[in-house]
């Protein structure tokens, strides 16, 4: 695809597509990648997730996923945020948020989501993008387990993110 898809009179379209990335998964890239082709400028929120135990800290996260946007397509950039991801939107001033989706749990999920959103920020839109067919059965929850276990994640994840993902412990 070629950069003429975000050529438009106005305001930059910015999106923001948040989540833990604990770790980034290839899904996590495609949904990237293809929204970065959509958008003029696409904000990659990478969650503090104080409400989980994490693999990677925040700034492990970070560094993985600045890493692999640093070989895409578009204007992508890696932020760190908390709190209500409307405000966060209001912050940056995007306009959408993309939500990767895998199956039919992830849109029920992901609805409910998008309907509160926009009562609490009617300007943002959500974009829902399904990844890759190959790419649909991939989370970070079966990759951390699956390396947990000594198994080969190179086909869930890049290079450098596999290269991370050595046995290690859960982070507090």
């Amino acid at each position: 695809m070629s950069s003429a898809l975000v050529s438009h009179a106005g305001p930059a379209r910015v999106a923001v597509y948040s989540g833990t990335f604990d770790p980034i998964t290839l899904g996590h890239e495609d949904v990237t990648r293809r929204a970065a082709l959509l958008f003029d400028e696409v904000i990659v929120a990478v969650a503090m997730a104080h409400h989980k135990k994490t693999r990677f800290s925040l700034q492990e996260r970070l560094d993985m996923v600045a890493e692999v946007a640093a070989r895409m397509p578009g204007r992508v950039r890696v932020l760190p945020f908390d709190g209500l991801i409307m405000e966060f939107c209001r912050q940056q001033g995007a306009t959408a948020v993309v939500r990767g989706i895998r199956n039919l749990t992830d849109f029920d999920y992901e609805a409910q989501m998008a309907a509160m959103n926009r009562k609490l920020n009617p300007a943002v839109e959500t974009v829902f993008l399904l990844p890759q067919a190959e790419l649909q059965c991939i989370s970070s929850t079966l990759v951390r387990e699956i390396s947990q276990l000594g198994g080969d994640v190179s086909q869930m994840v890049s290079s450098p993110v596999a290269q991370r993902l050595l046995p290690r412990p859960l982070q507090a």
